[in-house]
C-alpha cells in the first residue's frame, strides 16, 4: 500500500492516541469525517494498522522487574525450537520474544512482580525446558525509551 502524507498524519495521531473520535481525527488532519474513516479502514484492511490496545504502567501494576533474556539451545536435541515455543506461549512473564542473529537463539523481554518471582520464573520455567542451555539476563536499571509507535518520518522518500 502506498501511503501519502495524510496516511501518514493519521497513523501518527492514531498512534498518538488511539481512542481519538473520527471528527476529531478527521479535523487534525483536514479531511470530512466520513473521508478519514475511510482512509482509517483501508489502513487496517491493508494490515498496516494491526490493532488497538491500551498500554499498561508496569510500575503501577507492580511488576518492578524489567529483563531482557538471552536464550541459547543446544542445536542436538530434536524438535528445540518447536519445543521452546511452545514452552514461552505459556510463560506470562515474557511479553516478547524474538529470534536474534548472534551467539543467542532468542531474546526474551521478561516482566516479574520482584527478583524473587523473575528468579523462581528462570529457575523453574526458563532452565526446566528440553533443549536450553544458556541463559543470560540483563535486568534494566532505567528505561529511557519504550515505545512501540514506529516513527512515520521513517516511511518518508
Amino acid at each position: 500500500m502506498q501511503l501519502d502524507p495524510t496516511d501518514l498524519k493519521i497513523l501518527q495521531y492514531l498512534q498518538a492516541e488511539g481512542r481519538i473520535s473520527n471528527q476529531e481525527l478527521a479535523d487534525k488532519v483536514f479531511l470530512s469525517p466520513s473521508s478519514c474513516l475511510r482512509r482509517v479502514r483501508l489502513l487496517e484492511d491493508a494490515g498496516v494498522i494491526h490493532h488497538y490496545c491500551a498500554v499498561l504502567d508496569p510500575a503501577a501494576l507492580g511488576l518492578e522487574v524489567d529483563a531482557f533474556v538471552q536464550v541459547t539451545m543446544r542445536r542436538d536435541v530434536e524438535q528445540w525450537h518447536e519445543n521452546f515455543s511452545q514452552a514461552l506461549q505459556s510463560w506470562p512473564e515474557v511479553v516478547g520474544s524474538y529470534i536474534i542473529t548472534g551467539d543467542a537463539n532468542y531474546l526474551l523481554r521478561v516482566r516479574a512482580r520482584n527478583l524473587k518471582h523473575y528468579s523462581t520464573f528462570v529457575l523453574e520455567s526458563l532452565y526446566k525446558t528440553t533443549g536450553v542451555l544458556d541463559i543470560r539476563s540483563n535486568i534494566v536499571l532505567q528505561t529511557l525509551k519504550d515505545t512501540q509507535q514506529i516513527a512515520t518520518e521513517l516511511l518518508l522518500p
